[in-house]
C-alpha cells in the first residue's frame, strides 16, 4: 500500500519575522531612509547602488530566502522605490530582477500585483523586453534567477485580463511565430488551413523594415526558450548529483508549457511550434524523467502530454468528438503507410496492414524497431518532423539519433485512450492509496514556492469537456483531503488498541464512527451489457448503538444516498497506549483499507429497508441497527481481481464504519453529476456558452444585446408611486398616457421606446446618434380578486434606488444579469422583487432559486412568501426547510399536505355554493364533480346575469344587485356587497365576485391530478414538475439530485442565484443543467447572479488547491474578471456612514440610504464608548503576543481577555447580549475566546454570553449592532491581508466596530492602508465614557470632553476597571449576583486535540449553537465525557 505519512509538526514552515526583528532589520532601516510611506518627508534621493546592494545581499545573497523577500515586499519596495525609478534601457539587471522577485512574491501572497505598473505603464514594454532577453541568455548561470523569470512570464500569461500584460504576451504567440517552424512543416500546416497562408502573407507585407529585426527576435522567442530548456534538461545526468535548482527550473518550465497549452488564445499557434520542437518526446527520453527526484516532473509531463493532444481543433476552437479524433489518428497512420509503401519497401507489411492492427505501441515498435538510422530519418523527413539532409545547420538543436527518431514516430502514431472511457471506469470513492498519497493530495502547508501537478482554474477553458474535467479532478481531490481529516479524527477518537488475543479493542468513542459488529455482502448483480463491473453490489453492516439518544438518533437518521466509509484498522499498539494526534494515524492505528459506500436505508425488524416519506418511522427495540449499503461496483471488481490473484479479500476485514456530516458529504453526488454531464450532450444555452468558457465578447449576453429584448414590461408593485418611478430612471424622458393624477397609481406598465425603435430598425439601429431615452408609463388597474379584504394583493413597500431598479429591469429581461451587492445594499430585496415580477409577467414560466447556504435560502424564501405570490406555486427542496421561520411548510410533503387540505377547503366552498344555489347533487365530493357543477350550474347563471344586465338599457344601479345570482354565497363578505354609488362600481364588484368563484374552480382543476395520484411520492413529483412556479434549493441539493430531477422531467426557464460569489465554480454551473434539452436547445432564458466578489470566496480547505489551483474562484468572480457587464448596487442601509467609510473605498460608488442618518438608533452614540469605531492596540501580555500551539491554531490571550472584558463592560452598562457579536480571524482564537467567556461570565446572570463568538469567515452574510473583532496576529499580517476578509470584518457592524490588534503591524500593510489610515486617526487606546447607561442619551456627533472620557491603557487596566464596575453593581441592594473574580490571563491556552483546519471558514464545529460550550469541548484535552452506557449502571 502506497502511504505517505503526514509531515511532522516540527517541519519548518516559512519562518515569519517578528515585529521587533522587522523594526531592527537592515531592510526596515533602508526603507525608512528611502521609501517607507511613514517617513516620506525625510527620504534620501534615489540611489542605484541601494537597489544593487539589496539585490546582492538580501535576495541573491540569501538564496532567495522567502523571509527576506516577504519583508522587502511588505515594506512597499516595489511601489515606492523600484518601479517609480525604473527606466527602460538604463535599468540594471539587479533592478529588473528585484521587480521580478517582488511581483512573484505578490502572486505567492495572492495580493493584487499589477497596480504599481498600471499607475505608470510607459516603461512596461521596455521592462518586458528586458525580461525576455534575460530569460534566453545562454551564459546565464544562476538557475534561481532563470526560474524566477519563467514564473514571472507565467504570471503575465495568466493575467490576460490586464491590458498591460495582454498587449505584451499576445505578440509572442501570434501566427507570426510560425517563422520559427521548419519550412516543410509550415507549408504542410498552410496546406491544411489555407486561410492561414493568406494571413501569413498579409503579416509579411505589413512588417516595417526598420522593425524587422526586433519583430523576428520576438517571433523566435518561445522557440529559443524551448531550445534552452532542452539543453538544461538534457544536461541533468541519470545518476549522480543533480542540480536541484535546474530540476525546479524544468518543473516550472513544464508548468508554463501546460498553461500555454490550456488556453486557446496561446495554444492556437504555439501548439504547432512546440510539436515542431518535439518537446514532449525530448522530455520523455530525458534522464530526469527516470530519476526519483523527477517524480513531479514526470507527473507534469503527463499533464502536458494530455493537453498537447487535447480534443480541440486549434483552427476553429471547436471541441472534437471521439469520431473526429479517430479520423485524425487514421489520417496520420495512413499518410505514414503511404510513405512506407512508396519509399520504403522494408515496410511493405506495415503499409498494407489495416490501421487497427498496427496502431499500438507494441506493433509500431515491431515494425520500426529494426529500421536503420537512415531509414528512420528518411521517414521523419518525409513527414516534415526533422530537417532534410543538408539543412541540419538551420535547426542544429534537433536530435537525429535512432532512439529519438523511433520514439518520435511511435508516440505520434500510437492509438490514444479515450479520456472519457478512463473516467467512467474510475471508482468515485477514494481508497487508502489515494487518501494518503502526498503527490496527489498534498497535506504540506503549501507555501506557494513550488509548482504542483494539479489543474488550475483560471479565466478560460478549452472546451466544456476541459472545464468539467478540471473541476472534476479538483473537486475529487479536495473531497479526499476532507475525508482524510475525518477518518483520522474518527480513528483517533476511537483509539483502537491491539488486545492480548490479537483482536482489536476500541478504547474511546466517536460521534461519527462506530465499531462494526458484522458485515456481509448480500447481493452482487450481473453486469450490464458491454460492462465488466457488476451493475449493483449490496452489503449489510450491523452496529451496536449504546450511546446517548441524540447520537443514536443521528445514526438512525442516515438518509438514502448518504455516504459512509468502511475502514480496516490493525493497530500494533497495546491497550492503554496514548494516541498522539500530531503523528501519522496510518502508522499509529494501522489503517489498512478504506472503502466508500452509499446508504440505501436502515432495515426494520423483518429485514426490509425503511422507506423515507411523510409517515413516521417505526420504533426499533434494542441497540443493534443494521444498514443496507450500496458499494462501488467498479471498486468491487478491482478488489475481487486482486483477491483472485491471491491478495486478501478487503470485504472480510472491515471493523469501523464512519459517517460524515450531511452538509459536507455531497462529494459523490457532485462527482457523479459531473461525470454524467461529460457523458451526455450537455447543452448550455447558445448565448451563454462562450461566456462560460471565457471567450468572445463578455457583454454578448447582456439584455441590451439580446435579440429577444422585451420592450414592454409590467413592473407590478416595484414602484411605490409616480414620483418614485420618475426618480428611478434619471436621464430618461417619462411620458404618461393619462393626466388624471388619481389614475397614476401602481401597478405600472413601462414601454421602453428605444427598444421598440431598435427592433424596428434591426441592423441599422447602431447607426443612430445617441437615441433619446423615452419611457411610456401606463398605469393599469388590476382586476379585483373578490369582495373579501384578504383578496387584496400584498404589495412591496421598499423604496428601490435607481440602480436597484436597473438590476430588477435587467433580471426581468432575457440574458445574463450580474448584480454586485456591497454589504447592506438590499441584495435579497432585489432578488425577491425580480422573482415576483417574473412570476407576474410570465405566469407560464418557472424560476429556480439557488443559494449557497440554507440560511440565505430561507431568508429569501420567507420574503418571497410575503409577496403577492400564490402559495401553491412555492416549493422549497432540501433538508433546510425545517428552519424556515414561517408557520407554513414549504417542503415537498408539506406542499402535498397543503394542496390536499386546500382541496378539501375549496370543495367545502363548492358544497356551500351548491347549497346556496339550491342545485342538487354532491358537487363538493371530488374535483371532477366540481368541474361539472361549474360548467352546468355556475357558468350558465353568470351568463344569464350578464345577459339580463345587457338588456337593461337604462343601466339602473339596482338591477345589478337584483339580478346577482350569488348573494347568499357572499353572505359573509363585508356589507354592503353592492354600495350602489354607480353602475360601473357595482358591476366591478359583481365581476370580482365571479372571479373569486372562478378561481376556486381553476384551482380545483389544477388539484384534480391529486385524486388520481395516490402515493405521496407521485404527488410530490407532480407538484415539482407541473404545479410549482418558484422552486428553491441550495447548490448542494441541486448537485445531489440532478439525475433524479432530470429523470422526472423537471423544467425551468429562469435561474436566480444568491451568494453567487460564495459558490464553487462547478456548483454554480450544475444548476444550469438540471433539465433535458428540448430539440437540442436549452430552454433557459434568464440567469441572474447576485453576489459580491469583494467579500470572501467559497471555502476550500486545502491550501494547495485554494492557492495554486485557484479553486476558490467562483464563476461569478471569473465573469467579473472577464469583463461581463454588471450592476453594482450603490446605497447601503446597514452601517453608520462613518463605519461604512472603512470599506466604502473598495466599491465604485457606494452611498448611504437616508435612514442611516435619520433613525434614532443611528443618531444616538454607543453608550459607554467614546467612538463609534476604534482600533485598539493590544501589546504583549506576560511577554507573549500570538502563540501557535499547533500549525495555524493561532491564539492571542491578551486580545481574547481584552475583547471579553469590553463585552462584560457593555453588558454591565445595559447593552443587550444579542446586540453584540465577537469575531476573530482564526479558529484557535475563537476557541480561546469561548474558553475565556466560559470562565469569566457565561454563567453570570448579569453578563452571560454574546450573540455569537465565531470567525469572520463564518459570519459572512450576517450582521449585528456591535462587532468586537480580534485580529490575533502580532508577527505577520496573516490572512487578513486578503482584502476580502477585511471587507467582511469591517462590514458586520451596524452601530459600533471595535478592532483589537497590533496596530503597528497592520497599519504598514499596503493593501489594508485605505482602511487602517482611517482607524489610526483616532486614539489607539480604548476610550470609554464612564457613567453612561444603554441606551445612550448622547448624540452620535456630540463631542465628549477629555475630562469625561476614560482612556484605557491596556488589557489589565480594562479588566480592573470592569471589576470595579461589577462590584458597584453587586453592592447595590437589589443585586442578585455574588462577586467572583480571577486575574486576567489565568485562562490556559489549550492545545487542540485532533485536526484543526488552516482555513478560518472550515472549522467543523457548528457555529449555530446558542451556547458555544459544546464547540469548545471539541478541542479540550482535559477529559472526554463517556457517552457509552456502561453495563450495570
Amino acid at each position: 500500500m502506497k502511504v505517505d505519512v503526514q509531515p511532522s509538526p516540527d517541519k519548518p514552515k516559512i519562518p515569519l519575522p517578528t515585529l521587533s526583528q522587522i523594526n531592527a532589520d537592515r531592510i526596515t532601516l533602508l526603507a525608512n531612509q528611502y521609501w517607507s510611506p511613514q517617513t516620506k518627508d525625510d527620504h534620501l534621493p534615489y540611489d542605484d547602488a541601494i537597489v544593487e546592494s539589496i539585490y546582492q545581499a538580501e535576495i541573491l545573497g540569501s538564496s532567495f530566502a522567502v523571509r527576506r523577500i516577504m519583508m522587502l515586499e511588505f515594506s512597499q519596495y516595489l511601489e515606492n522605490y523600484l518601479w517609480p525609478h525604473y527606466e527602460s534601457g538604463k535599468a540594471s539587471h539587479s533592478h529588473m530582477m528585484s521587480i521580478i522577485v517582488m511581483i512573484n512574491e505578490k502572486f505567492r501572497e495572492r495580493v493584487p500585483a499589477w497596480q504599481a505598473f498600471l499607475k505608470k505603464p510607459d516603461h512596461f514594454p521596455g521592462f518586458f523586453e528586458q525580461v525576455l532577453r534575460a530569460s534566453i541568455k545562454e551564459e546565464a548561470s544562476n538557475m534561481r534567477e532563470q526560474t524566477a523569470l519563467l514564473l514571472f512570464l507565467n504570471h503575465c500569461f495568466g493575467s490576460m485580463e490586464v491590458q498591460l500584460c495582454r498587449d505584451q504576451v499576445k505578440r509572442l504567440v501570434s501566427l507570426s511565430m510560425w517563422i520559427s517552424l521548419q519550412e516543410g512543416r509550415r507549408n504542410q500546416e498552410f496546406k491544411a488551413v489555407p486561410k492561414w497562408r493568406k494571413y501569413w502573407r498579409a503579416i509579411q507585407k505589413k512588417d516595417k523594415p526598420e522593425l524587422l529585426d526586433k519583430l523576428n527576435w520576438e517571433r523566435h522567442y518561445l522557440q529559443r526558450l524551448l531550445i534552452k530548456f532542452t539543453r538544461i534538461l538534457e544536461s541533468i545526468p541519470e545518476t549522480g548529483d543533480a542540480d536541484v535548482h535546474a530540476i525546479r527550473y524544468c518543473e516550472r518550465f513544464l508548468e508554463l508549457m501546460i498553461d500555454l497549452e490550456a488556453l486557446l488564445p496561446t495554444r492556437r499557434f504555439f501548439n504547432t511550434v512546440m510539436d515542431d520542437c518535439h518537446l514532449v518526446v525530448r522530455c520523455q527520453l530525458a534522464p530526469l524523467a527516470r530519476r526519483p527526484e523527477g517524480q513531479l516532473f514526470a507527473q507534469l509531463l503527463q499533464m502536458l502530454k494530455f493537453y498537447a493532444r487535447f480534443e480541440i481543433s486549434d483552427e476553429t476552437g471547436d471541441p472534437m468528438t471521439d469520431r473526429d479524433m479517430t479520423l485524425q489518428h487514421y489520417s496520420r497512420i495512413t499518410s505514414l503507410q503511404k510513405a512506407a509503401f512508396s519509399k520504403f519497401p522494408d515496410l511493405r507489411l506495415f503499409a498494407l496492414a489495416n490501421v487497427a492492427s498496427v496502431d499500438t505501441r507494441e506493433t509500431l515498435h515491431k515494425h520500426f524497431g529494426n529500421l536503420s538510422d537512415k531509414a528512420l530519418r528518411a521517414i521523419a523527413t518525409y513527414l516534415n518532423l526533422v530537417p532534410p539532409e543538408g539543412k541540419e545547420n538551420e535547426a542544429p538543436w534537433h536530435r537525429l539519433d535512432k532512439e529519438f527518431l523511433k520514439e518520435l514516430l511511435i508516440s505520434r502514431h500510437e492509438r490514444r485512450i479515450s479520456q472519457l472511457e478512463e473516467l467512467n471506469l474510475m471508482p468515485l470513492y477514494p481508497t487508502e492509496e489515494i487518501i494518503w498519497d502526498e503527490n496527489v493530495v498534498p497535506t504540506e502547508i503549501y507555501s506557494g514556492e513550488n509548482c504542483l501537478a494539479l489543474p488550475k482554474l483560471n479565466l478560460q477553458f478549452l472546451t466544456l469537456h476541459d472545464y468539467l474535467l478540471r473541476n472534476f479532478n479538483l473537486f475529487r481531490l479536495e473531497s479526499t483531503y476532507e475525508i482524510r481529516q475525518d477518518i483520522e479524527d474518527a480513528v483517533y477518537r476511537l483509539a483502537p488498541w491491539l488486545a492480548e488475543d490479537g483482536s482489536v479493542y476500541f478504547g474511546g468513542w466517536a460521534r461519527m464512527a462506530h465499531p462494526i459488529q458484522s458485515f456481509a455482502v448480500v447481493e452482487v448483480a450481473k453486469p450490464n451489457i458491454g460492462e465488466k463491473a457488476p451493475s449493483r453490489v449490496r452489503a449489510d453492516v450491523t452496529v451496536t448503538l449504546s450511546v446517548r439518544n441524540e447520537i443514536k438518533h443521528e445514526w438512525e437518521s442516515l438518509r438514502k444516498h448518504d455516504v459512509c466509509f468502511l475502514v480496516t484498522v490493525r493497530p500494533t499498539q497495546g491497550i492503554g497506549t496514548k494516541y498522539d494526534y500530531k503523528r501519522s494515524m496510518v502508522e499509529q492505528a494501522g489503517i489498512v483499507y478504506v472503502r466508500g459506500c452509499e446508504v440505501e436505508g436502515m432495515l426494520d425488524a423483518s429485514g426490509r429497508v425503511i422507506e423515507e416519506g411523510p409517515e413516521p418511522r417505526p420504533e426499533l427495540d434494542g441497540d443493534s441497527r443494521t444498514f443496507r449499503l450500496l458499494l462501488d461496483p467498479n471498486q468491487y471488481r478491482l478488489d475481487l481481481d486482486q483477491a483472485s490473484k491471491g491478495k486478501e479479500d478487503v470485504y472480510e476485514t472491515f471493523n469501523i464504519v464512519m459517517r460524515r456530516k450531511p452538509k459536507e458529504n455531497n462529494f459523490k453526488a457532485v462527482l457523479e453529476t459531473i461525470r454524467e454531464l461529460m457523458n451526455t450532450e450537455c447543452v448550455v444555452p447558445d448565448w451563454l456558452h462562450d461566456i462560460v468558457l471565457g471567450y468572445g465578447d463578455p457583454g454578448q449576453a447582456h439584455y441590451t444585446r439580446m435579440p429577444n429584448e422585451i420592450p414592454t414590461l409590467d413592473f407590478n408593485d416595484t414602484f411605490l408611486d409616480m414620483e418614485h418611478l420618475r426618480n428611478s430612471f434619471p436621464g430618461h424622458e417619462i411620458k404618461v398616457q393619462t393626466d388624471d393624477p388619481r389614475k397614476l397609481i401602481r401597478p405600472f406598465k413601462l414601454t421602453f421606446e428605444n427598444v421598440v425603435r431598435k427592433q424596428q430598425l434591426g441592423e441599422n439601429a447602431m447607426d443612430e446618434d445617441e437615441p433619446r431615452k423615452v419611457i411610456v408609463v401606463q398605469p393599469h388597474v388590476q382586476p379585483k380578486r373578490g369582495p373579501y379584504l384578504y383578496n387584496e394583493p400584498k404589495k412591496n413597500n421598499i423604496l428601490f434606488t435607481p440602480t436597484q431598479v436597473e438590476a430588477i429591469r435587467s433580471g426581468m429581461q432575457p440574458g445574463l444579469t450580474l448584480v454586485v451587492g456591497p454589504p447592506g445594499t438590499g441584495k435579497t430585496d432585489v432578488a425577491v422583487q425580480i422573482i415576483s415580477n417574473l412570476y407576474h409577467n410570465f405566469p407560464w414560466e418557472r424560476t429556480l432559486v439557488v443559494t449557497h447556504s440554507n440560511q440565505a435560502l430561507n431568508q429569501l424564501f420567507e420574503k418571497v412568501a410575503e409577496l403577492d405570490v400564490d402559495e401553491r406555486h412555492l416549493l422549497r427542496l432540501g433538508h433546510g426547510e425545517e428552519a424556515l421561520q414561517t408557520d407554513k411548510d414549504f417542503s415537498r410533503y408539506g406542499r402535498v399536505n397543503y394542496v390536499l387540505a386546500k382541496r378539501m377547503e375549496l370543495l367545502e366552498q363548492v358544497s356551500r355554493l351548491q347549497r346556496t344555489l339550491a342545485a342538487g347533487g354532491d358537487a363538493g365530493a371530488t374535483c371532477e364533480l366540481a368541474h361539472h357543477f361549474h360548467v352546468y350550474h355556475v357558468r350558465p347563471r353568470w351568463q344569464a346575469f350578464l345577459h339580463a344586465c345587457q338588456k337593461d338599457q337604462i343601466k339602473s344601479i339596482s338591477s345589478i344587485s337584483k339580478e346577482f345570482p350569488f348573494h347568499e354565497f357572499f353572505d359573509d363578505a363585508p356589507k354592503p356587497l353592492f354600495p350602489g354609488k354607480s353602475y360601473e362600481d357595482d358591476m366591478e364588484v359583481a365581476q370580482s365576485c365571479y372571479r373569486y368563484i372562478d378561481h376556486i374552480f381553476e384551482e380545483l382543476e389544477e388539484f384534480r391530478a391529486f385524486e388520481l395520484l395516490r402515493s405521496g411520492l407521485d404527488r410530490s413529483k407532480y407538484l415539482l414538475v407541473k404545479e410549482a412556479k418558484i422552486i428553491a434549493m441550495t447548490c448542494t441539493h441541486a448537485a445531489l439530485k440532478r439525475s433524479e430531477l432530470v429523470q422526472m422531467g423537471f423544467k425551468y426557464d429562469n435561474i436566480l442565484m444568491e451568494e453567487s460569489a460564495q459558490i464553487l465554480e462547478i456548483e454554480t454551473f450544475i444548476p444550469l443543467l438540471l433539465q433535458n434539452p428540448q430539440d437540442g436547445r436549452s430552454r433557459l432564458k434568464r440567469w441572474i447572479m447576485i453576489g459580491d466578489h469583494h467579500q470572501l470566496p467559497p471555502v476550500v480547505k486545502n491550501m494547495a488547491f485554494q492557492k495554486y489551483c485557484n479553486m476558490e474562484q467562483s464563476l461569478f468572480t471569473r465573469m467579473v474578471r472577464l469583463g461581463v457587464p454588471y450592476v453594482e448596487l450603490d446605497a447601503q442601509g446597514r452601517a453608520r456612514p462613518s463605519i461604512c467609510n472603512l470599506y466604502r473605498w473598495r466599491y465604485r460608488n457606494l452611498g448611504d440610504l437616508s435612514h442611516v442618518c435619520r433613525l434614532p438608533e443611528y443618531r444616538a452614540a454607543n453608550a459607554g464608548l467614546r467612538h463609534d469605531f476604534q482600533l485598539i492596540n493590544v501589546d504583549d501580555f506576560n511577554g507573549a503576543g500570538e502563540t501557535e500551539p499547533s500549525p495555524y491554531f493561532y491564539q492571542n490571550l491578551a486580545e481574547a481577555e481584552y475583547v471579553v472584558a469590553v463585552f462584560m463592560y457593555m453588558r454591565l452598562i445595559g447593552w443587550p447580549a444579542e446586540k453584540i457579536s465577537i469575531l476573530t480571524t482564526y479558529n484557535g482564537q475563537k476557541h480561546l475566546i469561548r474558553d475565556v467567556i466560559n470562565k469569566r461570565c457565561a454563567e453570570n446572570p448579569l453578563i452571560g454570553r454574546p450573540h455569537k463568538v465565531t470567525t469572520v469567515d463564518k459570519y459572512q452574510g450576517q450582521q449585528n449592532d456591535i462587532a468586537l473583532i480580534s485580529l490575533v496576529r502580532t508577527k505577520a499580517v496573516g490572512h487578513v491581508r486578503d482584502l476580502r476578509r477585511l471587507i467582511v470584518a469591517a462590514s458586520r457592524a451596524r452601530l459600533g466596530l471595535y478592532i483589537f490588534a497590533r496596530a503597528n503591524l497592520f497599519r504598514n500593510c499596503f493593501e489594508l492602508q485605505p482602511t487602517f489610515n482611517q482607524l489610526v486617526e483616532r486614539s489607539l487606546e480604548l476610550e470609554l465614557v464612564p457613567g453612561e447607561r444603554w441606551p445612550a442619551q448622547r448624540g452620535a456627533r456630540a463631542a465628549v470632553p477629555d475630562a469625561l472620557a476614560l482612556r484605557v491603557r491596556d488589557m489589565p487596566h480594562m479588566a480592573r476597571y470592569v471589576y470595579d464596575v461589577y462590584l458597584d453593581l453587586v453592592r447595590r441592594p437589589d443585586a442578585q449576583s455574588k462577586a467572583s473574580w480571577s486575574a486576567p490571563g489565568s485562562v490556559t491556552r489549550s492545545e487542540p486535540q485532533g485536526f484543526v483546519p488552516a482555513h478560518p471558514g472550515a472549522d467543523d464545529d457548528d457555529d449555530e449553537e446558542s451556547a458555544p460550550v459544546q464547540a469548545t469541548a471539541e478541542f479540550q484535552p482535559t477529559e472526554i465525557v463517556n457517552e457509552i452506557e456502561e453495563p450495570g449502571v
